[in-house]
């Protein structure tokens, strides 16, 4: 007998800013029977530049609050630079949650290259992890990877996607140093380590000095979530869900207008 809707729990997604909506639009389509709630971090907003112990004891304790008042089935966490930081602590803290993560994709962007050039566009944080060098060592050992660090691309993909202008000589400031020319070789895959970059990649298409892969991460992070949550049958989607939380608890015009974009009530 199909559990009545109401029993459904709500899929969270969090993520420091407006980043985590690329990964919020993917798991939908996957998960049409579950309600969501999107909380956006934006009064941490960016973590590159956090101290880690401060970041850590932030999102943990954001995260009690969460799951007390929400009671989601499942949590995905749509930052590569929180999940990096903090995915242990939080299974730790919370060992009846299921929580799914976002690291850089470096293991598909290994299988792929042709060249062995890979490049990995992220924050600061994520660039300086041990996690990403981990995955570096354990998958991608045959290739040439370098990591770019950029300490402004995320605050101009908030600005971008809520209509502002961005210059393209500030953007390929950002995303020169992912082109590597080597023994004849170029790069031919850049990772998108933050769930903030693909908003913009039409914008990196345009500027980049030769064609690239741009991997996106967001729809296998909705396809590892999709396998968490259990698929009840005949369930109809719950009227209650589908909202932003946003930390600031003060949305401007501009991010509520974005929210209601992607159907989320701000």
């Amino acid at each position: 007998m199909t559990a009545p809707t109401h029993e459904l729990k709500p899929v969270l997604v969090f993520d420091s800013g407006i980043g985590g909506l690329t990964v919020l639009r993917e798991a939908r389509v996957l998960m049409p029977e579950r309600g969501f709630i999107y909380v956006a971090d934006d009064a941490g907003f960016p973590y590159g530049g956090w101290e880690e112990q401060a970041l850590k004891e932030r999102i943990i304790g954001l995260f009690g609050r969460l799951l007390a008042e929400h009671d989601p089935e499942v949590c995905i966490i749509a930052c590569n630079t929180a999940f990096t930081l903090v995915g242990a602590d939080l299974r730790a803290a919370f060992p009846q949650m299921t929580f799914v993560g976002t690291v850089p994709a470096i293991k598909p962007a290994a299988e792929r290259t042709r060249s062995g050039l890979v490049s990995v566009l992220a924050t600061p944080g994520t660039v300086k992890r041990a996690y990403t060098r981990d995955l570096i060592q354990s998958f991608a050992q045959q290739c040439h990877v370098r990591l770019v660090g950029s300490e402004n691309l995320a605050r101009m993909a908030e600005a971008y996607i809520r209509g502002d202008a961005v210059s393209d000589d500030a953007v390929l400031a950002e995303i020169d140093q992912c082109f590597v020319e080597k023994d004849g070789q170029k790069t031919d895959i850049v990772v998108l380590a933050c769930t903030h970059y693909p908003f913009m990649a039409n914008l990196f298409r345009r500027l980049a000095p030769w064609p690239v892969d741009w991997l996106d991460p967001a729809e296998a992070i909705a396809r590892r979530a999709r396998t968490l949550v259990p698929l009840v049958a005949d369930a109809v989607h719950p009227d209650n869900f589908d909202f932003a939380v946003l930390t600031s608890g003060n949305p401007d015009f501009a991010t509520r207008r974005l929210m209601q974009g992607f159907g989320l009530r701000a």
